[in-house]
């Protein structure tokens, strides 16, 4: 800082100061004789201006070593910086000091979530990208080694393939819409039964081939909710539950209500999930060992249902035995003043 922009800096001292002179010198131009007066008036405005001009430059000589401390600091990095800020000098640099460590660990706290998002969707984006070669690849065998194969079949395998895909896609949709979420919902009525039906219609086709029946009870009830993401949840847990449910099972739909919140609880004859599993099927990216063991999981599903639960105000839980059932409940709250975006 140099010695005008201290000088600068100290404007409103220096008015102050002056309408303070100005004001004495009125009161001895009216107090005393007009030529005992003028020597007066000289005087203290003489001493007065010393005062104030030896206030500025002794406070400018005090505090330069502290301004050129605190110049010196941006060509440090973040974490030299705050270990070399110098001492403040008074009780408001030492507020505007102890500030700085707070936004540092501020903004540390959001290049970290920041690089941490960045690299799960790296990580997403990569496991995606050779999720969707597979299906692909094996479209381009079915291509291959189609002489001598009727169409139907092809048709129908090639529909498969394409299902793939289209829940895929689907999938890596929904996944990048998450942080924009605020923008893109809208509360309504809606019936989760009606949804889960819609659901089964998506995978009539597996249900068929492996004879796995679904059933619906008091479908008829509604709850607030967003139907597309509500939908997308839905379908991950139907789709879940047939995928490891064996053939000749069944997958039950059931509303349930008491006095603080409907539920909607998808539970199948399934496989079940390990105890010590049981805890870990929302985290990202967790298959376990039944996702490993029953065809190639991505462990994206029930974590992005359990996003969009957060963010429409419900809740997801789950309770299995492992070799007897699994059950994923959807909470909806009877009432809520806000959501959670």
């Amino acid at each position: 800082m140099s010695f005008l922009q201290y000088v600068w800096d100290k404007r409103y001292f220096l008015f102050t100061h002056a309408a303070t002179l100005l004001f004495v010198s009125i009161l001895l131009l009216v107090g005393t004789s007009r030529a005992e007066a003028a020597n007066n008036l000289v005087y203290a405005n003489l001493v007065g201006w010393m005062i104030a001009v030896g206030y500025i430059v002794i406070g400018y000589f005090y505090r330069r070593s502290f301004y050129r401390s605190v110049s010196r600091l941006g060509d440090r990095g973040s974490e030299e910086l705050i270990a070399v800020l110098p001492q403040p000098q008074t009780n408001g640099q030492a507020l505007m000091l102890d500030l700085l460590p707070r936004l540092h660990r501020q903004h540390s706290l959001r290049l970290q979530r920041l690089s941490e998002e960045k690299r799960d969707h790296q990580e997403f984006i990569l496991s995606w990208i050779h999720e969707v070669k597979l299906p692909i690849a094996a479209g381009r065998m079915l291509i291959e080694n189609s002489e001598g194969k009727n169409v139907e079949f092809l048709v129908d395998r090639f529909e498969d393939e394409l299902a793939k895909i289209d829940h895929y896609v689907e999938q890596a949709l929904y996944y990048s819409r998450i942080d924009s979420f605020a923008s893109d919902y809208l509360i309504m009525e809606v019936s989760p039964g009606q949804l889960g039906k819609e659901s089964a219609k998506k995978f009539a086709k597996l249900f068929i081939n492996k004879g796995i029946r679904i059933r619906f009870e008091d479908e008829g009830e509604t709850v607030q909710s967003d139907r597309k993401w509500l939908q997308y949840m839905i379908d991950q847990l139907i789709g879940n539950a047939l995928k490891y449910t064996d053939e000749g099972g069944e997958i039950v739909c059931r509303m349930e209500e008491d006095g603080k919140e409907h539920r909607l609880l998808v539970r199948d004859t399934g496989i079940g999930i390990k105890p010590e599993e049981l805890h870990r099927v929302f985290d990202k990216g967790f298959t376990g060992a039944t996702g490993r063991n029953y065809g190639k999981s991505t462990g994206m599903g029930l974590y992005l249902a359990r996003q969009l639960a957060i963010k429409l105000g419900h809740e997801l839980s789950v309770a299995s035995e492992e070799g007897s059932f699994t059950c994923v409940t959807i909470h909806f709250p009877r009432r809520r003043s806000y959501l959670q975006v």
